[in-house]
């Protein structure tokens, strides 16, 4: 395909539209590659607000939490309140900002009437999903790497299963970049954006079991938590470092797995239907 043809598969593509001449690729890079490489600078640039800024609030978490709780809370077996924290603050940095990336970046993108240019390339929808969803995992993986090395000194942790905490680690920022790309897709204005984090992301995340046991709720809180994906994804990632959890991570790889189908199967189809991106 020539730079100067829509593909049939791209957001942009709109019936008898004439050809408009771009660039997609640049020296080695493939146009995918180059949107990837784009998102990943968009927030690298100003990683002290997208990057350090995250890591340091799970950090006051880690020191305000830990100091109030180590004595008062007991979760596991042998397992000190602060080293069941430490994962799960990890994963919550993860999670919300492999959300806010991809879902920042196309509402400012709208907003400042950019996208314009990025819907006018012969990019198909899934280099969008790629690039926005892969930089999303870039930026969660980030923070939560931040987190680790920040905090990680301060408690007696150990990697039991390595696999099952990078496994969770990727399949969490892939669906939660997927649903920010839906977000995002779907905000007109950082309003509606902020609307959506606090009201849908913030109650989810809490409500996921990143400062205690679920077994600790009372039994109506513990079955909705059981219908909240983000319990697993946090649950199956803690696992990997204590060996224990509240449900076998085989069931939280099963929910994730599915959840992240789900989502990005929508994100797809929004995309290849340019879902409020396409006049």
């Amino acid at each position: 395909m020539s730079a100067t043809e829509h593909s049939p598969d791209s957001p942009a593509s709109t019936g008898n539209r004439a050809p408009v001449a771009v660039v997609v690729s640049s020296g080695f890079m493939l146009g995918w590659q180059t949107l990837l490489y784009k998102e990943v600078l968009r927030f690298w640039k100003v990683a002290f607000q997208t990057v350090a800024a995250p890591v340091l609030t799970s950090v006051l978490y880690m020191l305000i939490f830990g100091h109030v709780l180590e004595d008062h809370v007991k979760v596991y077996d042998q397992v000190p309140y602060t080293s069941f924290l430490l994962p799960g603050l990890i994963m919550m940095g993860v999670l919300q900002n492999a959300f806010a990336n991809s879902s920042s970046s196309l509402v400012q993108s709208k907003i400042m009437g950019s996208l314009v240019f990025l819907l006018l390339t012969p990019l198909s929808h899934r280099s969008w999903f790629v690039a926005y969803v892969g930089s999303s995992v870039v930026r969660g993986l980030a923070v939560g790497l931040g987190v680790f090395v920040i905090t990680g000194w301060m408690v007696n942790i150990h990697f039991v299963y390595p696999f099952w905490i990078l496994a969770f680690a990727l399949m969490g920022a892939a669906m939660m970049g997927a649903l920010g790309v839906i977000a995002g897709l779907w905000a007109e204005k950082f309003d509606q954006m902020a609307a959506f984090q606090n009201f849908i992301i913030m109650p989810m995340t809490f409500l996921s079991g990143v400062f205690y046991s679920i077994h600790s709720l009372p039994v109506f809180w513990q079955k909705l938590s059981h219908l909240n994906p983000f319990f697993y994804m946090i649950d199956g990632f803690r696992y990997g470092f204590f060996g224990q959890s509240d449900v076998s991570p085989w069931i939280s790889l099963a929910v994730v797995g599915t959840a992240l189908l789900l989502i990005s199967s929508l994100t797809l189809h929004l995309l290849r239907t340019g879902y409020k991106i396409r006049s």
